[in-house]
């Protein structure tokens, strides 16, 4: 599935780190960064958060929410954000449903091996529940300022 500017955002309703639980409904009239990375704790994953981490202030003045996803357990975003003093939810997508409804679940190659995995990638799900923004493959150096930039322009 291929999201586009304009099309509904899938709901979602998914664990988070701390215990929780957090539903797309949950952040309707708010804008949602909602960013997908591939795994905790490696260096271009702790680098990406720690770039949303250090702008949370900015994005909560622009009147957004981040949130990151992936396919790793409670107890591994628990570490994961702890270590980093990360401010915002991580959502646990262990059975991927996420990933596939986003179109993040992909293809991917590496030294000639093919697997799958999560694609690198960022959506701004406006007040409304629509997709604002995508970042289809996301490069992590000035990524986190880009979307700010694009979420202070909504």
């Amino acid at each position: 599935m291929t999201l586009d500017v304009g099309d509904k955002a899938p709901n979602f309703s998914l664990p988070t780190d701390g215990g929780g639980e957090l539903s797309l409904k949950e952040l309707k009239g708010k804008s949602v960064v909602l960013y997908f990375y591939p795994k905790d704790m490696t260096p271009g994953c702790t680098t990406e958060a720690q770039d949303f981490r250090d702008r949370a202030k900015d994005f909560e003045k622009a009147g957004a929410v981040i949130v990151g996803a992936s396919k790793d357990s409670v107890k591994r975003h628990d570490n994961f954000k702890a270590k980093h003093d990360l401010n915002f939810a991580l959502v646990s997508d262990e059975d991927g449903t996420l990933c596939e409804d986003y179109g993040v679940w992909q293809l991917k190659k590496l030294y000639g091996r093919e697997f799958m995995g999560i694609v690198r990638a960022t959506f701004i799900i406006d007040a409304n529940g629509k997709i604002a923004k995508v970042w289809p493959k996301v490069k992590v150096k000035g990524h986190a300022e880009e979307v700010l930039e694009a979420v202070r322009a909504l």
